[in-house]
């Protein structure tokens, strides 16, 4: 079979393995190449793609062999798989070149519960090393000065900003990102069904019709449709029987081409959608896990129904805009555009109120909005920044839910709904807002911004942490 490589990538890959291995007059070329992108776009196989084109030899090491119970044998592995490439040139007389798939996975920190190990430090400071003297790689307890052959490195993963940040800088590291346009798709997945085939044009067909999918999907895809054969081929044998039909036997069984027609295609393509989304939404951690849960309005347990639940006590659904303002990063629960828990709170308004009470810890700004609280209680002064973010938000059409939690609880991230705000108006939404940081003057309070046409949140802000 016959896989189609994107010009982008191939040029890429036989530029870095070219340089390295020329001697150009004055010219420092970094080592190592990083190719990072979105989860599935085939980085990986690619580049074996490109080798194999290339007639490259390959030494490569897994992001799971960085971490070791003994500190010290991952920083070790990569000195000797590098010599080890570098034998292969001397002995064999061929281009050789030494990929680390999934760096970022094995020695990067996605946050601030990642643990940072020791191991973790020695393998960045390892690479880095070896970047600035690829000539120069001896192993512990070794001291051969005797010049290695250089060797280039070519490192795979999704998000390089958790590496450390000198090891990704541009004298060690050149950076490719690797995103295929709508050409490269086509391209993909012509190569991946043509045994089966399917014409350009229902290439075509189908990669519009499941734009946002990953190269991935397209071959699960095609393996799914395997699915139908393979049962009834159980059906047929029996379940207790499969074993001997299919291990260590001489006549393993054959099954027809299956049913490749571009409209089988989507129907099955659709159902796998469907299955991605069913894990998205699921949200049962919340349900299962008590130090998850939230105390939640109209009894909502499940994370779905506590979204829904916001918009439905705020009016009729409005349209939301496409792209929504400093979205939420789910990797390690931090909070868009704000400090996360158990960073170092912002500084503190020392001002009295005109009760005299403690006041509560906002952000810091030269004016602010007065909002009327309600009854006889003080009015809360609302952080200017603040109130320009609740009208934007307003203005996008977005709900707009308040929650608080308590010193204790905010620990286990077990937040409370304050109130919700039911309405559009900027003045009505900050004086809501304002009752409810006058109500809880000793608990952090956050605002959430939920749109109404998926009944999802999009935003979290923090907007009040207790005083110390």
């Amino acid at each position: 079979m016959t896989y189609y490589i994107a010009p982008r990538f191939l040029d890429t890959l036989a530029i870095h393995l070219t340089k390295n291995y020329l001697s150009l007059p004055q010219v420092r070329v970094p080592l190592i190449l990083g190719v990072h992108g979105r989860k599935g776009e085939g980085k990986t196989f690619l580049c074996e793609l490109v080798f194999e084109r290339m007639g490259v030899e390959v030494v490569a090491i897994s992001g799971g062999e960085l971490e070791s119970p003994d500190a010290g044998d991952p920083a070790r592995l990569i000195r000797l798989r590098y010599r080890e490439a570098a034998e292969l040139v001397r002995v064999r007389g061929k281009m050789a070149v030494l990929i680390i798939n999934d760096l970022d996975a094995g020695a990067g920190r996605f946050d601030r519960m990642t643990q940072y190990t020791v191991n973790t430090q020695l393998v960045n400071n390892t690479l880095m090393n070896i970047a600035d003297n690829p000539t120069n790689v001896q192993l512990p307890g070794s001291y051969d000065d005797t010049p290695l052959q250089r060797i280039p490195i070519v490192v795979t993963g999704n998000d390089f900003a958790t590496l450390y940040a000198p090891l990704v800088r541009d004298g060690r590291m050149s950076k490719f990102y690797w995103q295929p346009d709508r050409a490269d798709r086509i391209g993909i997945v012509g190569g991946i069904f043509a045994p089966d085939g399917l014409r350009a044009d229902e290439v075509e067909q189908l990669v519009d019709r499941f734009p946002q999918q990953a190269i991935d999907f397209y071959s699960a895809l095609r393996s799914r449709i395997y699915d139908e054969q393979i049962r009834e081929f159980i059906h047929r044998v029996g379940v207790d029987q499969v074993a001997r039909n299919v291990v260590n036997t001489t006549r393993p069984p054959q099954f027809q081409k299956p049913n490749f027609q571009l409209s089988h295609l989507m129907a099955v393509g659709q159902a796998m959608v469907a299955e991605q989304h069913r894990v998205r939404d699921g949200g049962l951690v919340r349900e299962y896990n008590q130090a998850l849960q939230e105390t939640i309005p109209l009894q909502a347990r499940s994370q779905d129904e506590f979204y829904r639940a916001y918009a439905d006590q705020t009016g009729p659904d409005q349209a939301a805009p496409q792209v929504a303002q400093n979205p939420i990063h789910h990797n390690g629960g931090a909070f868009a555009g704000r400090t996360p828990p158990g960073a170092t709170d912002p500084p503190a308004d020392h001002s009295k109120t005109s009760e005299g009470k403690a006041p509560q810890q906002q952000f810091e700004g030269k004016s602010s909005d007065t909002v009327p609280a309600g009854g006889d209680r003080a009015s809360t002064k609302l952080d200017p920044e603040v109130a320009s973010q609740v009208r934007l938000w307003l203005s996008q059409g977005h709900r707009i839910g308040i929650e608080r939690v308590d010193r204790r609880r905010f620990r286990t991230n077990t937040w409370q709904s304050c109130t919700t705000v039911k309405t559009l108006d900027s003045t009505a939404a900050i004086a809501t807002i304002g009752q409810c940081l006058a109500d809880y003057p000793q608990d952090y309070v956050r605002l959430i911004g939920i749109d109404p046409t998926s009944k999802r949140r999009v935003v979290e802000q923090i907007i009040q942490r207790p005083s110390q």
